[in-house]
């Protein structure tokens, strides 16, 4: 398929191959830091616009609502059943990654829903840049509760556990809040908004996304002989996961009645993981996190998988549902 030769993609394949053969490539820290928040911004901003333009009614709340209710439900259920076969920040980390989305994997799923002649809500692309938030807090949460616990149990010099000082410090945090942040300014500055920062926004990003995945395609072959050390229950999670999840959506979609093209959107939503805002936030918010697992099983597994089989089979299953 013509996404696996998109360019960006190829750089991150590039940037694997670099460091797997030890080159001395090496994208400085800072410039890397700022291609996260570049594309935190610009997904931000993305989302906002498109909120601004389509407005709000009932059936926008109630796909909202749901694309909200899996983005919980999703890291709820990843954690849950990985926080005991692999160490806790590495279980928030995945769970973050399989919780939030990825954009690829959507516009691909675009491509194929008007070939099949079926219109989706343009809300739902609101719907994919809300999904990224509630995962990101919960993977933040988790991990500065596991901070705290490792605190009472003498490995660090921290007080008691603080429930408030958690919420601050995850809904504070610069990378997520930036998200947050933009995508505010995007819906309140509307269309004369996305006009003045199209040349920012749009035409830098498809460039400035492809420098971030060579960024993390180095860090993936740096973590990638650890990750081999890994069971193969991590394996079986990126491939069976995204099928039991988007299950889970469809049935939602059943009950709430949504229309066929919406809720195979939410199914792909569902299904897919993020390899670009997760792995931008917890690089730096999570890092004692092994990259390697949340991003390589993301994009190594996930992402072929949805593009290849997924999709076709979440459409047809939309269709056969509420058809």
């Amino acid at each position: 398929m013509n996404t696996l030769l998109d360019p960006a993609i190829l750089f991150f394949v590039f940037g694997v191959a670099a460091g797997i053969f030890k080159s001395n490539l090496e994208i400085p820290r800072s410039i890397a830091k700022f291609l996260s928040l570049y594309l935190l911004m610009a997904l931000g901003l993305k989302g906002g616009f498109a909120l601004a333009k389509s407005g709000m009614d009932t059936s926008v709340a109630i796909s909202l609502g749901a694309a909200l209710a899996m983005a919980f439900l999703v890291p709820t259920l990843g954690y849950a059943l990985l926080k005991n076969r692999i160490a806790r920040f590495d279980a928030a980390a995945v769970a973050a990654a399989y919780g939030s989305v990825s954009a690829v994997t959507f516009v691909t799923a675009i491509q194929l829903l008007e070939a099949g002649g079926l219109n989706f809500g343009g809300h739902m692309t609101v719907a994919m840049v809300i999904m990224e938030s509630p995962a990101i807090i919960m993977a933040v949460l988790l991990a500065n509760a596991n901070r705290q616990r490792l605190a009472q149990q003498g490995q660090g010099s921290a007080g008691g556990f603080s429930l408030r000082k958690i919420l601050h410090e995850s809904f504070t945090d610069g990378a997520h809040l930036l998200l947050i942040g933009s995508m505010i300014i995007g819906y309140v500055s509307g269309e004369a908004g996305k006009t003045m920062m199209q040349p920012f926004a749009g035409d830098l990003f498809k460039g400035l996304l492809a420098f971030f995945l060579l960024d993390m395609g180095l860090m993936v072959a740096r973590n990638f002989a650890e990750a081999r050390k890994t069971s193969g229950f991590l394996l079986l999670y990126a491939a069976v996961g995204p099928w039991v999840h988007a299950s889970i959506a469809l049935s939602l979609a059943v009950v709430l009645k949504m229309p066929v093209a919406d809720a195979a959107m939410l199914m792909v939503l569902s299904a897919s993981a993020s390899y670009i805002v997760v792995p931008a936030v917890l690089r730096y918010a999570i890092p004692e996190a092994n990259p390697s697992l949340y991003f390589g099983l993301s994009l190594g597994i996930t992402f072929p998988m949805n593009i290849l089989l997924g999709i076709p089979t979440y459409i047809h299953a939309a269709k056969w549902a509420l058809g």
